[in-house]
Order: C-alpha cells, then structure tokens, then sequence
C-alpha cells in the first residue's frame, strides 16, 4: 500500500505525459493544416530558386 500512495504522489511521469501530449497537439495540427503548409514550403522554395537566378 505505501508503494502505491508513493506512485500516486510521484510527478515524474507528468511530465512525460505533457510531453506526450503537446507532440499529438502538434502532430494534429500539421494534418489539419498539411496542404496549406506544403503550399507554403513550395512558395518559399520557388522564391529562393528564382532570386538565386538572379545572384
């Protein structure tokens, strides 16, 4: 019983658990978002082909 009370009292794992949890925040956001990410990334890589032309 006193290792069980000792678990529940432990705050280790909590952070782990936030860790956790802003990662699937995180990864459910790219999906949402994918297509308007990916069009972003493609602009900005044309725009940096283009002006390297130039230089």
């Amino acid at each position: 019983m006193f290792r069980f009370n000792k678990f529940l009292r432990d705050e280790k794992a909590a952070g782990v658990v936030e860790l956790i949890l802003i990662i699937v925040v995180l990864i459910g956001i790219v999906l949402i978002f994918k297509k308007q990410l990916t069009e972003l990334v493609n602009d900005i890589f044309d725009t940096i082909t283009d002006e390297a032309g130039k230089v």
